[in-house]
């Protein structure tokens, strides 16, 4: 099984970022790494934040999670089967998802809302398949609306005191119900990448 076979089929994933102690004792910004598990806490994928040299070393420490990103989602095997990419933007950041042989698999863009965290997951010809809404008063949680119907949630999960405080590595855990096909099930794993960045990287 490979690893889109794999998301499709699993209800509940955790992702979840690797601690860089080079990051924690340096201070220095280097590149995010996350394992991607089932409910048993099994590696199952990898997503990994590629290397683009010198440039990127520097982006990485001015702009922090601001940054333009590529990130490659790695089965077991090695294989990138997912692409995320983060170009530039100086207001609601954008990801783009494409499958490891470059074809657009769909885009997911940060909006506007009044007390409120929204995304939207499109297609690759800009139609909305569905929302991520969080709550004012629920800052770790997005709900996954398709149609206006809850059909899945996004959740960052408390890891301790001493993570929580010393790194910004996080955890999340995705609840995917049977409405979503397998494309919107990869691209929720790809919006959780984002909006760790966008929400909760900036933490020191």
């Amino acid at each position: 099984m490979n690893g889109l076979e794999w998301i499709a089929q699993t209800p509940t994933l955790r992702v979840r970022q690797e601690v860089e102690w080079g990051e924690v004792l340096t201070g220095f910004q280097v590149r995010n790494r996350y394992a991607i598990e089932d409910g048993g806490e099994q590696v199952k994928m990898r997503a990994v934040e590629v290397s683009r040299g010198v440039a990127g070393f520097f982006n990485r420490q001015i702009f922090e999670a601001n940054r333009p990103f590529l990130i490659q989602l790695v089965d077991n095997f090695g294989n990138a089967v997912v692409e995320v990419e983060r170009p530039w933007r100086f207001f609601f950041s954008v990801a783009q998802v494409r499958d490891g042989r470059g074809n657009a698999i769909g885009v997911v863009r940060e909006r506007w809302a009044w007390f409120a965290r929204r995304y939207t997951i499109e297609d690759g010809f800009g139609r909305e398949l569905a929302e991520l809404h969080g709550p004012f008063f629920r800052p770790w949680t997005f709900k996954v609306r398709v149609r206006g119907a809850t059909s899945g949630f996004i959740r960052k999960k408390w890891v301790g005191l001493t993570k929580e405080s010393m790194t910004t590595a996080d955890t999340f855990q995705l609840e995917l119900g049977p409405a979503l096909d397998a494309r919107l099930r990869t691209l929720c794993v790809a919006a959780t990448l984002l909006i760790d960045f966008v929400h909760f990287e900036h933490r020191r």
